[in-house]
C-alpha cells in the first residue's frame, strides 16, 4: 500500500510539473487561447520615415487592413549618386505600420506592374510560415493576401524574403511594424522612425552616377554606404529631426542590415529608457544600444537643453565616412546648471606632442565632373565627413574648430584648404582674427572627392567662389 501511495503522489507531481511547463510556454509565446473579440474594421495609416502613424487609442482589437505596394525605383543614395532601390511603398525604409496587440491584420501585398521581379514579405511580428513570405510570393502586376493575429507586442522588422534574400534586403526592402501593447505606450511629445541599412555598390563611396549592387562586396560584408533612412544626409540640414527643450522624444530604431550590427548612439543625450531589441524589457540610463541586423530598439529621452544632437552608428567610421549620421535639433532656453558651454580656454603644452595622421590609401582614379556635379557631390561629402566639426553652416565651434564661413585662411590661396585635407594640420593657425591650436588628421579621400569638398566650401558659406579639380589635389598631395 505504501509503494502504491508513493507512485500516486509521484504521478500527481509529474502531472503538475507538466501542466506548469505547458502554461509557462504558452505565456512565453503569446496566449493564443484567449484571443480578443474583433470589433469593427479600419485601414492602417502608413507613413514614410521619419514620420510614424499616431498612437492607437482604442481599447479593443479590430480588423486592420494593410495595403502595401512594392515599387522598384531609381532614387538618390547621396547627392549626385543614384541607385536602383527596391522598396515597400516607394521609400527606404518601407512604410511604418502600427497595429495593436490582439488585432486581426488583413495584409495585401501589391507588386507594381512596372516592376521586373517577384517579391514577398516576411514580417517578424507574424507567427506563421515564413512570417507571411510563403503566402505573399507576388509577381509583377499581381496582389496577394494573407491574415494574422498580432499576438506579441513589440517593434519588429519586416523585409523581403524572395531569393536571393540578401540582395532584396540590400536593395532597400525592409521596414518596421509596431505592435502596440494593449495598454499602449507611455505618452511622449515626439515620435520618429529611424532605420539603418548597409549598401554595396560597384563604385566607391561618393562616386557619381547610377550605381549597381555589388554581390562580392555584400558577401564580404564590406559596404560602401551605411545610412539612416536610405540616403546619406536624410536626417541632416533642413531634414533634421526637430524638438523643443522640455519635450520627450521616442525613437523607433530599426536595422534592416543585411549584414551589420548597429551601435546606435545620440551624441549629447542619454537614453532615459531603452526597450532593447524592440521587446518588453526596459533598461534605463543607456548611452549606446546594439541593434542587430533584422532587429530594432525603442529609445526615449527628455530634451533638457538646446543642442544639435547627432544620431550615429558608434562604429564611428560608418558615421563620418559612410553616411550613418543624422541630427535632432533641439530649440529652447538654455539651462546653464545642466550644461554651461565653454567656461575657460587656456594654453596647455604637454611634452611629446606629435602630429596625427590617418592610414594611407590608394586613391581611386578621378572621374571628370562638371562644376555643378562637383558641387553636388561636395555637399554630400561635407555632410558626412566635415559637418560634425565645422557644422552645417560652416561656422565651426568656438575655440575648437575654425570657421569655414567667410574664411580668410584660404581666401587668397585655395591650396591651403587642399593641404589641410590631404596632409592634415597641427599647431596654431589664425582664422578671421581668432587663434586655433589643434590637430586635424588628414583624410582618406580620393583626389576627386577632396576636389569636390573644397569646391563646395569655396562656393558656400559666404566664400568668394572658385573650382578645384582632382589634378590640383594630386599636385598638393605630393608636396
Amino acid at each position: 500500500m505504501k509503494r502504491q501511495s508513493i507512485k500516486i503522489v509521484l504521478a500527481v507531481m509529474a502531472l503538475g510539473f507538466l501542466l506548469t511547463a505547458c502554461n509557462n510556454l504558452e505565456k512565453k509565446g503569446g496566449d493564443s487561447s484567449a484571443l480578443e473579440e474583433i470589433k469593427g474594421e479600419e485601414v492602417a495609416v502608413l507613413t514614410d520615415a521619419p514620420n510614424v502613424p499616431p498612437p492607437i487609442t482604442r481599447k479593443h482589437a479590430t480588423r486592420v487592413i494593410v495595403n502595401l505596394e512594392v515599387i522598384e525605383k531609381e532614387m538618390e543614395m547621396m547627392d549626385g549618386v543614384k541607385y536602383n532601390f527596391w522598396t515597400f511603398g516607394g521609400s527606404v525604409p518601407g512604410k511604418f505600420i502600427r497595429v495593436r496587440e490582439g488585432d486581426f491584420v488583413e495584409f495585401h501585398l501589391k507588386n507594381n506592374p512596372n516592376n521586373k521581379l517577384p517579391h514577398n514579405i516576411d514580417l517578424h511580428a507574424v507567427t506563421g510560415q515564413g512570417g507571411g513570405a510563403a503566402a505573399t510570393f507576388t509577381a509583377p502586376g499581381h496582389e496577394t493576401q494573407f491574415s494574422f493575429t498580432a499576438l506579441n507586442p513589440g517593434l519588429y522588422i519586416y523585409h523581403c524574403a524572395t531569393a536571393p534574400v540578401g540582395m532584396h534586403i540590400a536593395n532597400g526592402m525592409y521596414g518596421l511594424i509596431l505592435v502596440e501593447p494593449k495598454e499602449g505606450l507611455p505618452k511622449v511629445d515626439k515620435e520618429f522612425y529611424v532605420c539603418q541599412g548597409d549598401f554595396y555598390t560597384k563604385g566607391a563611396y561618393g562616386e557619381g552616377g547610377l550605381q549597381q549592387f555589388n554581390m562580392d562586396k555584400a558577401l564580404k560584408e564590406q559596404p560602401d554606404y551605411v545610412v539612416f533612412n536610405g540616403k546619406v544626409g536624410a536626417l541632416t540640414g533642413d531634414k533634421a529631426l526637430k524638438a523643443k527643450v522640455g519635450e520627450t522624444v521616442r525613437l523607433f530604431v530599426g536595422n534592416g542590415g543585411p549584414n551589420l550590427i548597429s551601435s546606435f548612439h545620440v551624441i549629447g543625450e542619454i537614453f532615459d529608457n531603452v526597450y532593447p531589441e524592440g521587446g518588453s524589457a526596459l533598461n534605463h540610463n543607456v548611452q549606446t544600444t546594439l541593434v542587430p541586423a533584422g532587429g530594432s530598439a525603442i529609445t526615449e529621452f527628455k530634451c533638457d537643453v538646446p543642442a544639435t544632437l547627432i544620431l550615429v552608428d558608434h562604429s564611428i567610421f560608418r558615421a563620418f565616412n559612410k553616411g550613418a549620421l543624422g541630427m535632432l535639433t533641439v530649440e529652447g532656453a538654455e539651462n546653464k546648471s545642466i550644461y554651461s558651454g565653454q567656461q575657460d580656454d587656456r594654453i596647455y603644452q604637454p611634452e611629446g606632442g606629435a602630429s596625427q595622421s590617418m592610414p594611407e590609401v590608394v586613391a581611386a582614379p578621378a572621374k571628370p565632373l562638371t562644376k555643378d556635379e562637383r558641387l553636388t557631390q561636395g555637399k554630400a561629402l561635407y555632410a558626412s565627413t566635415c559637418q560634425a566639426c565645422h557644422q552645417a553652416d560652416g561656422k565651426g565651434i568656438e575655440g575648437a574648430f575654425p570657421t569655414l564661413a567667410g574664411s580668410d585662411y584660404f581666401a587668397s590661396d585655395p591650396n591651403k584648404a587642399i593641404r589641410a585635407v590631404t596632409h592634415g594640420l597641427s599647431g596654431k593657425i589664425t582664422v578671421n582674427g581668432k587663434v586655433f591650436d589643434g590637430v586635424m588628421p588628414k583624410q582618406t579621400l580620393s583626389d576627386g572627392q577632396i576636389a569636390s569638398i573644397i569646391t563646395y566650401v569655396l562656393n558656400s558659406f559666404g566664400n568668394k567662389g572658385g573650382e578645384v579639380n582632382a589634378s590640383d589635389v594630386a599636385k598638393q598631395r605630393k608636396k
